[in-house]
Formats: structure tokens, C-alpha cells, sequence
């Protein structure tokens, strides 16, 4: 028995480190070709060498974050079960390679947020190059290692620290921006606490308006169009504000010479042009799911039904987070690459570099293929392994992302996008310990109740005991007295064995796990400072071995 068992142990192991091989193999293979590609395309350029080994660490990280970024937006949908983990790989690819090619920015801050002061190079082209290659790789490292202990980590947060890191191997600390790195810090605590609120918000009124009443189906009609309108507007704003800064002047020239009315003609959408969009959606998407609703004759008045109403909308949630998400954090593999790019092409140093086709290819399909190769353990984190979710806590999760970058892209707040997702799940979890913790203090009640009635009844049996044994003369019902007591003493010590096991199973019920909690905080915490001193080191291996 135990021999088959080591055989089936065997077989699983090898069948398991084929499919990591090929894998392997995959990604390999794509690293080359764009090694190959990037080396032959620029032919007898000085530095030609340097743009190809940068193409490669800019294609390693691109897979890095397919693997450990893009979980955020589809783990959600994977973790309620509205998309199975293959269709959510899927749409996330699909959309992350579209919004990466069709709204990445045309132009990139190479230098992150003003994370330093490019002068401090003094003109020195070769070190820049050395310090964006070792951000890049450095990044590329951290979210690889992150990945690998299942811990979702901000991308943003890994390249800044590569860029910061790599800065001050090259020119000392004062070329950092300090202001910046504290807004950076501030964002560990600003991000998740508003994604947990506000996904808590959002499933605290789902469950009133509709999950508690008694007749679900009418509240279900009444309410589930008035909800979906919101998630509406909140993509469309969101949308428009992150995703489409590239190709809004083609917007506005489209909109002003086709149709009835005109948008203000600007570089980029304005707050107010977004939200005045997304209301007209909302209104339309308001009475199309009003009109199906009404149709819909198969509604059960139970949970299960209700959770199927949310299913759709988080699908569109899932694709529309995954295209604003390639347009927006593309730059974190292909900035540093860009940046590179144009210093050995240009043979100088700029705070901006136009970004060719080939680097922005680099990008967007690298994070399909890290999403498609390795992304399914960080989207099962997510997704299930912080707290269970169904449809209606995984569309509060995916409200919270929206509308949270909204709120803080209005109010100047630093956030992060894995920081939002992941606190939403946290925030769902932790109101479904709150919401049923009265039940649970009930239940803790009545039994140190019942512990502290059984330890009086205890007390007295062994007072009356005591008694009994220590009487010189004892007559027959003494005896049989005595027998009795030793019974119910037992019959006591067992009733209060059990209200403490009952106490104690009920105390330790939690909905989010707290190593999960406790794990990805960490990871967060470090994930600037570890990619830094990463960079940095890596920066002067490089020197070290060119000069």
C-alpha cells in the first residue's frame, strides 16, 4: 500500500515538473526572440548591445507582472466562480495586450513619479543606462520571488524602488525625491483601507437592500439595475480617466465631426467629461438590465439566485480592469526600456522618451504570456485563498477598484491598484466577521453562561461530597447518595468540557485568513526598500564589470 502510494507521489512529481519545464521552456523562448529581435533590429547603433540585454530584463518583467499584478483583476471573478480560471486568463490577456496597445501612453515619464532628479547623471549616458537596467532587473527579481511565495505585490511599487535604488548606487541619496517616496508610503496605508471600505460599503448595501429581505426577487429587481448602472458609470469614468489618455484627441475629433453634440477639446479627458460620460452609460445600462430583469421569470427567492444576477456585470468588470490596467502599468516594464531606448538612440538623457512599437509589442504581450504561464497561483490567492467569496463580494471587490482610483485620482492620493484589490478582499472578509459577530457573541454568552451554572452545580456536589465522606457513621442512602454525587460530578465535569469546546470553536471562527493578512502586508512593507537594495546592487555589478 505504502509502495503504490510512492509510486502515485512520483508520477505526480513528474508529471508536475514536466509542465514547469515547458513553462520554462516558453518563456525562455520568448525572452530570446526578443533578445534576438531587439540586438538585430539596430544594427550598427553604438550601445546596440545594451538596448538588447535591456529588452530582455524589460520582457522578464513584463512577464512578472502578467504573473503577479493581473491577478487583482480577475482573481476576484475566479475566487466567486463567475469565470472559470481558464476563461479568466483568457479575457485578461486579450484585454491586457489591447489596452496596453491601443491606450498605452505615446509618451512615458522614464524617471517614475519624479522618483529622482535626472541632472544628477550629469550628462553621463552610460551610467544612466547601467542604473535603468539594473531597475528593471530588480523589479523583475522582487515580483519573481513575490510570485513565487503567492504574495501580490505592487508593480508600481517594485520598479520605484529599482529606479530609487538604482539612483543612489550611481549618484548618492540626494538624487532621490523624498516628498515623492513619503507619497509612495503613504499609499501602503491609504490604498487597501479605502478599497476595504469601500468594498464593504458596497456589500453592506447589497445584503440590505436585497440579501436580507424577505421576498429577494422583488428586491433583487428593484435593486440589481440600480447597482450594475453604478458599476457602469464607475468603468466608464475610470476608463476614460486611465485608460484613454492616448487616444482621446481621436475621441474628441470622432465625437465633434459625427455626432449631435461636442466634447471640450483637450489633451486628455477632464474629470468631469469622464463622469458625464459615464452617467449617460449608466442611464442606458439602468434600463436595459430593468427591462431584462422584468423579464426574468426564473429568479428563485434565495442567495444562490441572487449571486447569479452579478455574474455578467463582473465579467465586464474583469476585462475592462484588465484593459485599463495593460494601458496604465505596460509602463512599468516598458518605461525604464523606453528610457534606454531613446538614450542610446539619441545618445543623451531625457525626462521623456517616445515609445516605439516594438518596445510597447514587448510589453503587452510579455504580460500575457507571464499572465497565461504563471499567473493562475496569484489569481487562486486572491481569489480564495484570503477569504471565500461569491458574486456579490467579488463585484463589491470590483467596484472598490474603480471607484477608489476615481476618489484618490481627484484628491492627489497616492494609490496602488494591488493594494485597492487585495484590501478589498480584506474589507469584504472582515464585515462578514463583523456582521455576524453578534450571533457569535450570543452563542459566546450563553455558554460561559452554561460554564458558570455547571461550575456551580460542580461546586456544590463536591461541597455536599466532602460532607457525605467525611460523616463517621453513614447509613445505606448515605452510600447511595455517595454514588449518586460522584455521577453527577462527572455528568458536570463532561457538560463543562463541552461548553468550552463549544466556546472556544466559536471564538476562533474567522473569515479572513490572518497568515494570508499577515503575509502580504509584509510583502508590501518591503517591497520598495528589497527592490532598492536589489537595484542597487545590481548597478554596481554592471559598473564593476565594465569599467
Amino acid at each position: 500500500m505504502e509502495i503504490q502510494t510512492i509510486k502515485k507521489m512520483q508520477k505526480k512529481a513528474i508529471k508536475s515538473s514536466g509542465v514547469d519545464f515547458i513553462k520554462m521552456g516558453l518563456a525562455i523562448l520568448f525572452m530570446a526572440a526578443v533578445l534576438i529581435y531587439s540586438f538585430s533590429s539596430t544594427g550598427d547603433i553604438p550601445n546596440n548591445t545594451f538596448l538588447a540585454i535591456a529588452a530582455l530584463f524589460g520582457a522578464y518583467m513584463a512577464m512578472n507582472i502578467g504573473a503577479n499584478d493581473v491577478a487583482n483583476n480577475v482573481g476576484p471573478a475566479v475566487g466567486s466562480k463567475a469565470l472559470t480560471l481558464g476563461g479568466a486568463i483568457a479575457i485578461a490577456a486579450i484585454f491586457e495586450a489591447a489596452g496596453a496597445i491601443i491606450a498605452g501612453g505615446d509618451v512615458v515619464k522614464t524617471i517614475k513619479k519624479g522618483i529622482i532628479d535626472i541632472s544628477a547623471f550629469g550628462g553621463n549616458t552610460d551610467q544612466f543606462i547601467w542604473a535603468m537596467m539594473a531597475a528593471l532587473l530588480a523589479a523583475a527579481l522582487w515580483l519573481n520571488f513575490a510570485t513565487a511565495f503567492k504574495a501580490p505585490v505592487s508593480t508600481t511599487h517594485s520598479i520605484v524602488g529599482g529606479v530609487m535604488g538604482a539612483g543612489i548606487a550611481a549618484a548618492g541619496f540626494s538624487i532621490v525625491a523624498w516628498g515623492t517616496m513619503g507619497k509612495i508610503a503613504a499609499s501602503w496605508i491609504i490604498s487597501p483601507l479605502l478599497g476595504g471600505i469601500i468594498a464593504a460599503g458596497f456589500l453592506f448595501a447589497i445584503k440590505k437592500t436585497i440579501v436580507f429581505r424577505d421576498d429577494r426577487v422583488i428586491a433583487a429587481k428593484k435593486w440589481v439595475p440600480f447597482y450594475v448602472a453604478v458599476m457602469s458609470w464607475a468603468f466608464v469614468t475610470y476608463l476614460t480617466l486611465k485608460g484613454l489618455k492616448k487616444v482621446w484627441p481621436s475621441i474628441v475629433s470622432f465625437v465633434n465631426d459625427t455626432l449631435f453634440f461636442t466634447l471640450p477639446v483637450t489633451k486628455k479627458p477632464t474629470f468631469l467629461t469622464a463622469a458625464l460620460l459615464g452617467l449617460l452609460i449608466a442611464i442606458i445600462v439602468f434600463f436595459f438590465v430593468k427591462k431584462r430583469m422584468v423579464k426574468s421569470g426564473n429568479l428563485e427567492n434565495n442567495r444562490a439566485s441572487v449571486n447569479k444576477l452579478f455574474t455578467i456585470p463582473l465579467i465586464f468588470a474583469a476585462a475592462l480592469l484588465s484593459f485599463a490596467h495593460g494601458a496604465n502599468d505596460v509602463a512599468n516594464a516598458i518605461g525604464p526600456l523606453a528610457a534606454i531606448s531613446d538614450a542610446v538612440m539619441s545618445g543623451g538623457i531625457s525626462s521623456k522618451a517616445g515609445i516605439p512599437l516594438w518596445v510597447m509589442a514587448v510589453g503587452a504581450i510579455g504580460i500575457s504570456v507571464g499572465l497565461a504561464l504563471y499567473g493562475p497561483k496569484l489569481i487562486k490567492t486572491v481569489g480564495s485563498e484570503i477569504t471565500e467569496l461569491d458574486q456579490m463580494r467579488a463585484f463589491s471587490i470590483a467596484m472598490a477598484a474603480a471607484i477608489t482610483v476615481i476618489i484618490a485620482s481627484q484628491l492627489g492620493l497616492p494609490v496602488s491598484s494591488t493594494h485597492i484589490a487585495v484590501g478589498g478582499v480584506f474589507g469584504v472578509g472582515f464585515l462578514r466577521e463583523w456582521m455576524e459577530s453578534y450571533d457569535e457573541k450570543q452563542v459566546i454568552a450563553d455558554e460561559k453562561e452554561v460554564i458558570e451554572d455547571e461550575q456551580k452545580n460542580l461546586k456544590a456536589f463536591q461541597a455536599e461530597l466532602e460532607t457525605l465522606e467525611a460523616k463517621e457513621r453513614k447509613d445505606k442512602s448515605d452510600y447511595k447518595r455517595i454514588v449518586t454525587l460522584y455521577k453527577l460530578i462527572d455528568d458536570e465535569e463532561e457538560k463543562i468540557k463541552e461548553a468550552k469546546k463549544i466556546l472556544k470553536s466559536t471564538e476562533k471562527i474567522k473569515y479572513v485568513k490572518r497568515d494570508a493578512v499577515k503575509k502580504i502586508i509584509a510583502a508590501w512593507v518591503i517591497t520598495v526598500p528589497a527592490a532598492a537594495l536589489l537595484s542597487a546592487m545590481i548597478f554596481f555589478m554592471i559598473k564593476g564589470m565594465l569599467i
